[in-house]
């Protein structure tokens, strides 16, 4: 693996120039360059140049002498920023007149280019049109053409026309190469099709590069869009064309083109980027959401977008500018946000997100009726009703149709229709500001474990009142072994995720209704327990973890986490896992949740189904009752924590990223905080009351965690982690120590800061398995 020391030492010896405002500056920022390097992973090795002169980021950065920006000189913007605001983090000015909009967008585009897709050239003035072939398919006139333009007429672009007949001018539907079939379905219905050379299968654009760097600096995906740009060129020469009616579509990368090309060219009419089209926020595409982060896209395709934008990995927050911006930029042309509800690398959340947001423009250019948002059932791939959809939208938008897209959301919640609902109504200045002192019911602070068991109580009912007000339930027996698993699979989202499967030394049992009774109230569950030889249950009185799962809304604790459960079933360790309300094969459970629970919490909800886990486990004949431990990614590392503090039947703990300080991490310091909880997610909307008062809540992490002593718990806290700076979790954990040694149980207690930011990798899950497995030895 190249070494930045190497480059550091090349880049002084091949002369390049830091323009930077100070040599200290740049000093830190060189530090902190080689940091994130030895932190991220490296591209794959058969991935293609990030430039014509760069076959690696590492080549990129010796050549050119780049370094991050100066983040500590950024704005932190936590949550989607607001395309309607100028100077964002800054003056913040509300946009109220076309002019601000307009000098908005033109930020935007600049903004675009420098980080995420590189510049543009002009559009060609020199383009010759070269006829290669027109035939006859009984009505239709399938025509291909050759553009040729650019420096010498160099670069070409291969274009295909179907064209039908029927009463002209035609409304076009213009798709990628590989899409050629998406536009016989609307050939079908009087669109001409327009295919045009910018896809993998047939990429004309390779050559633009050479042509036109480094003068002009777009890369693979830029390139591509610009090439749909020359395809309008061409269209907009002839008369069968309605100008007004040109439709654009494309998927996953394809689609990712076909918005680029949209924001930047306001001739195309309309456009419907599918699926990686409607790439999730990168603020809420981090790895904690399991979801195509700017690590996963700039590692595994780097020559898809800048080589800029891969400093911002694990600053997600100080991206100046995210995909609602690009989305923006269509406004109000027509524009469908589509994507399948169990993307395996999707986010469904966010992509509502990304259209509430965008929604704000169109309605500020009142044209609310030309956005539309489509989540289908399934995974990645397109069918041919989904694109009959997308011609629907064309017509709608062209005024061929009245019929429009309806509009269905999963995830439509806000704090605001959580008061309307459950009419609470909370004054956090009725409650004292508290740090992290631990007293007693008269303010003495607490000097002996009998003390805190004194208080314990109370600390836990405040605990329970943040989560909000369980309904009543009774016992639900679960499996007695594993003869009672004669249900395999659960219902057809489920099959549609992929789990974890068994192999020859992980056996695999499916909890679900009827036969093998559910989890908690109907739910399912899996259950990975060791193997022999045989295939055959291996040991007894077995030690078990309840794995928590992250925000992976699409796919629930599908993605990832195979190393991990290898890792603890070959340590002779059952492993049970299910999905929270509102992810994965729950996803239509929370979509009215606070209709039907207005007083609860779907993290609430969390921690009654992980107490339900443990009812599960301690019926099973195999499972050692006093060996029934937690551990959890992120919001699982969250859920995980409460349950432990909450249940005593909970052995033991461990969480990565769990721990999101409430009292000190705060929205003004650029930290999603508190109202990531209340407002954003949904998770425990009474704690929405204290936002801005977050000194106030009724209880804080350290008392969380004090509540599990003296069991065994391992709290790992990356350095890196934007959403909870490690001075705030470091401060509760300090607090926590005390905790443990008034039991004498400070060995107990681990803390773990690893150079990292935020995510999962193989190495954290076996570090993680390996704590449990020596926990459980004890």
């Amino acid at each position: 693996m190249w070494s930045l020391i190497v480059f550091l030492t090349g880049m002084l010896l091949a002369g390049a120039v830091i323009t930077q405002s100070s040599s200290a500056d740049s000093a830190s920022r060189q530090v902190y360059l080689e940091q994130l390097y030895g932190m991220i992973r490296q591209a794959n090795p058969s991935a293609s140049n990030v430039s014509p002169l760069d076959t690696t980021w590492a080549d990129w950065l010796k050549r050119t002498g780049e370094l991050p920006p100066d983040f500590d000189a950024m704005p932190s913007i936590p949550f989607l920023p607001d395309p309607l605001v100028l100077d964002e983090g800054n003056a913040n000015i509300p946009i109220t007149t076309m002019a601000q909009w307009e000098e908005k967008r033109a930020w935007i585009m600049r903004e675009i280019q420098r980080w995420v897709t590189g510049t543009l050239p002009p559009p060609p003035e020199n383009m010759v049109v070269k006829m290669l072939e027109e035939r006859k398919e009984g009505e239709v006139t399938v025509r291909l053409v050759e553009l040729r333009f650019g420096p010498q007429h160099r670069a070409t672009l291969t274009v295909e026309l179907l064209i039908p007949p029927g009463e002209r001018p035609l409304p076009v539907f213009v798709t990628q190469w590989n899409h050629r079939p998406w536009a016989l379905i609307a050939l079908r219905r009087g669109y001409i099709g327009c295919v045009y050379a910018a896809a993998d299968i047939k990429d004309d654009t390779e050559a633009f590069w050479g042509l036109y760097y480094p003068q002009y600096d777009f890369t693979c995906l830029m390139r591509r869009a610009w090439a749909c740009s020359r395809t309008i060129d061409y269209l907009y020469t002839l008369p069968i064309v309605d100008r007004g009616k040109i439709g654009l579509t494309g998927h996953s990368r394809n689609g990712k083109q076909s918005l680029m090309a949209a924001a930047f060219d306001e001739r195309i009419t309309a456009v419907v980027p599918t699926s990686g089209g409607s790439q999730p926020p990168w603020r809420y595409s981090s790895n904690k959401s399991d979801s195509e982060s700017i690590e996963d896209i700039t590692t595994t395709f780097p020559h898809w977008l800048h080589p800029r934008l891969r400093f911002f990995i694990g600053k997600e927050h100080k991206l100046p500018i995210d995909q609602n911006h690009l989305m923006s930029l269509v406004a109000p042309r027509g524009l469908m946000i589509t994507t399948a509800i169990t993307e395996p690398r999707g986010n469904p959340w966010a992509v509502e997100q990304l259209y509430q947001s965008v929604e704000s423009v169109y309605r500020f250019l009142g044209a609310e009726d030309k956005l539309a948002i489509r989540l289908r059932n399934g995974v990645h791939t397109i069918q041919a009703r989904d694109v009959e959809d997308y011609v629907d939208f064309f017509d709608y938008v062209f005024g061929r149709s009245s019929l429009q897209t309806p509009r269905r959301l999963f995830f439509e919640y806000s704090f605001e229709k959580w008061l309307e609902l459950s009419g609470e109504r909370i004054d956090p200045l009725e409650y004292p500001e508290t740090g992290y002192e631990w007293r007693d019911a008269g303010g003495e602070t607490i000097n002996n474990a009998r003390e805190w068991e004194a208080v314990k109580p109370d600390v836990l009912e405040r605990i329970k009142w943040g989560l909000g007000e369980e309904p009543p339930i009774v016992f639900n027996q679960g499996p007695r072994s594993l003869a009672d698993n004669r249900r395999r699979g659960d219902d057809y989202i489920g099959k549609t995720i992929s789990r974890p499967e068994a192999d020859k030394e992980m056996g695999r049992m499916v909890m679900g209704p009827y036969h093998s009774s559910p989890l908690g109230a109907y739910q399912y569950a899996n259950l990975y327990y060791p193997t022999d030889a045989r295939g055959q249950l291996r040991g007894d009185n077995l030690p078990a973890v309840i794995f928590l799962h992250e925000y992976d809304y699409a796919n629930g604790f599908a993605r990832a986490v195979r190393p991990l459960f290898k890792r603890l079933t070959e340590k002779g360790i059952a492993v049970l896992a299910f999905d929270f309300v509102g992810f994965g094969t729950r996803i239509m459970e929370g979509t009215r949740f606070y209709q039907r629970h207005p007083h609860w919490s779907k993290l609430g909800n969390t921690v009654a189904d992980t107490q339900a886990a443990v009812d599960v486990l301690q019926g099973m004949e195999f499972i050692d009752d006093d060996r029934i431990y937690v551990l959890g990614y992120s919001l699982g590392g969250t859920a995980g924590l409460y349950a432990a503090a909450l249940d005593d039947r909970i052995a033991g703990a461990a969480a990565l990223c769990g721990v999101q300080p409430m009292r000190t991490a705060t929205a003004d310091k650029g930290i999603e905080g508190l109202r990531a909880f209340s407002h954003l997610h949904g998770l425990q909307p009474r704690l929405g009351f204290f936002v801005g008062q977050e000194a106030r809540v009724p209880y804080g992490w350290h008392e969380i965690l004090g509540c599990i002593a003296p069991r065994p718990l391992l709290v790992i806290a990356p350095q890196w982690d934007k959403d909870a700076p490690l001075e705030n979790v470091t401060a509760c954990v300090d607090a926590t120590r005390k905790i443990y040694s008034l039991y004498g149980a400070e060995e107990q207690f681990e803390y773990r800061t690893p150079m990292d930011f935020d995510c999962f990798p193989q190495k954290r899950q076996w570090e993680l398995g390996d704590w449990i497995g020596a926990a459980a030895a004890r």
